[in-house]
């Protein structure tokens, strides 16, 4: 597997790292181990002033660690100092609240007697990390498992090499000890068969494809090792009604084309009852057709490349897939003729069942836009993906939207606002985005050890 920084705007090859020997590898899952026996007895207050200044370390170094990101996969300036800026509240939060949420609750037993559940660290945890959110991705895993008592291994996505060699430093000065986060530059048979088979590593974490997630899960369960997959999504953006149309499509301009059209929880279906469909689409065309792809490095710049030529020349397939077989453009459609990885924010419609278009995620500026009678088939729409991450519904009625909201299978709805993400509010989905929980009080219970504490009753 290669490792290496290509930026997606030029395709220059800027550098390229070698990956580990196997021996390096079990070395650094061997480091991983012992780290744990003595930080798992470290007192959380200072794992929390440690944490803290991670924080601080990303707020201070906001403008170097934003290039980092925009150099290697393409993300927009302002959007990769929005990234930085998510990641150090993640920190904080974790550090300020790490140590109540282990604290647990008392529970009254039947038998008598007292009784309370404690969040305990388990060992070292595997984390396979995408390319898309390279520090948002890691400090959801990271930041509440650290404070847990856990230690990390990181094995980061081949094309950011540079924010995975970043992060590991910034452990380092903020004054962890060495080895409580190791970044591995390690192969995918390695990852198999070295590190998720050891017994010191307890868990893996893997946002990314569902191939990915399948194969994970699949040698995590052969030696009995807990998961959590944060996988693909499809996600619905439900259209009630026009009455506040300029703000509907605004959200649905940067619900879709944020991060460059490449985040699990963009929206990608646009599904429209009839009543409201001209009106909304006309405008949401529009919109679309009026985004220049431009300079990632520019403070202005809304949408960039896409971070590999490889990854853009797929979205075509899907999009050329979906003309050829009778699909409506809107807006863009094709490959922009230039270095590196560009093409222009498309809007497609009348996409039936046949076309790769209608049941595969689109991991780009390509929005699928979708007439239907009434809101029960919308849900009925909505509901017939196999995924179920995030989605959105928007209406004037926000009571009415709520309730169409509560029908949707996915982990994640927004009520007249896009999918977002916080460090309080939970992350994750159902159906084929994968299992488990991040961020808030449920992101440091996934790899904790719910140890039950009895005491009999007192005679």
């Amino acid at each position: 597997m290669a490792y290496a920084t290509v930026n997606p705007a030029t395709g220059e090859t800027v550098k390229e790292f070698p990956t580990a020997t196997d021996q390096e590898i079990k070395d650094a899952v061997k480091r991983s181990g012992e780290a744990y026996k003595s930080w798992r007895n470290t007192p959380v207050s200072e794992r929390a002033q440690l944490m803290h200044k991670m924080a601080e370390l990303y707020r201070e170094r906001k403008e170097e660690l934003a290039k980092i990101l925009t150099d290697e996969m393409g993300k927009p300036k302002a959007q990769a100092i929005g990234e930085v800026m998510i990641v150090a509240g993640i920190y904080d939060y974790y550090a300020d609240n790490a140590e109540g949420f282990m604290e647990g609750r008392t529970l009254e037993p039947s038998t008598g007697g007292e009784a309370r559940v404690v969040l305990d660290s388990t060992g070292s945890l595997l984390g396979i990390m995408p390319w898309n959110f390279p520090y948002y991705q890691v400090a959801r895993f990271a930041a509440p498992n650290v404070m847990l008592g856990n230690t990390i291994l990181l094995k980061h996505a081949g094309n950011v090499p540079q924010s995975a060699v970043v992060q590991e430093e910034l452990f380092h000065e903020a004054g962890f000890p060495k080895d409580v986060y190791i970044n591995i530059f390690a192969s995918n048979d390695q990852i198999a068969d070295i590190v998720i088979p050891d017994p010191a590593v307890q868990g893996v974490s893997l946002t990314g494809s569902e191939r990915a997630g399948a194969s994970v899960a699949a040698t995590a369960g052969k030696n009995l090792k807990k998961v959590v997959l944060e996988l693909g999504g499809s996600d619905p953006f439900i259209v009630l009604d026009d009455q506040n149309v300029e703000r509907t499509v605004k959200n649905a301009v940067m619900g879709r084309m944020s991060n460059n059209g490449q985040a699990c929880t963009n929206a990608k279906r646009f599904i429209v009852l009839e009543d409201a469909y001209e009106s909304f689409v006309d405008k949401f065309a529009q919109a679309v057709q009026g985004i220049e792809p431009g300079d990632p490095s520019d403070d202005k710049t809304f949408l960039g490349p896409i971070s590999t030529v490889g990854a853009r020349d797929e979205i075509m397939e899907q999009v050329q897939d979906a003309i050829d077989k009778g699909a409506s453009v809107l807006a863009g459609g094709k490959k922009i003729e230039r270095d590196g990885a560009w093409m222009e924010a498309t809007v497609l419609a009348d996409v039936t069942p046949e076309m790769r278009a209608y049941a595969e995620e689109i991991f780009g500026p390509v929005a699928v836009v979708y007439k239907v009678k009434d809101a029960d088939e919308a849900i009925e729409l909505a509901n017939s993906s196999p995924f179920g991450l995030g989605g959105s519904v928007f209406g004037a009625d926000e009571a009415a939207a709520l309730e169409i909201a509560k029908r949707v299978d996915s982990g994640m709805v927004f009520v007249n606002e896009v999918t977002g993400t916080a460090p309080d509010l939970p992350f994750g989905g159902v159906k084929r985005s994968g299992v488990g929980r991040e961020l808030g009080p449920f992101g440091i219970e996934e790899f904790a050890n719910k140890k039950l504490l009895h005491t009999p009753a007192k005679k």
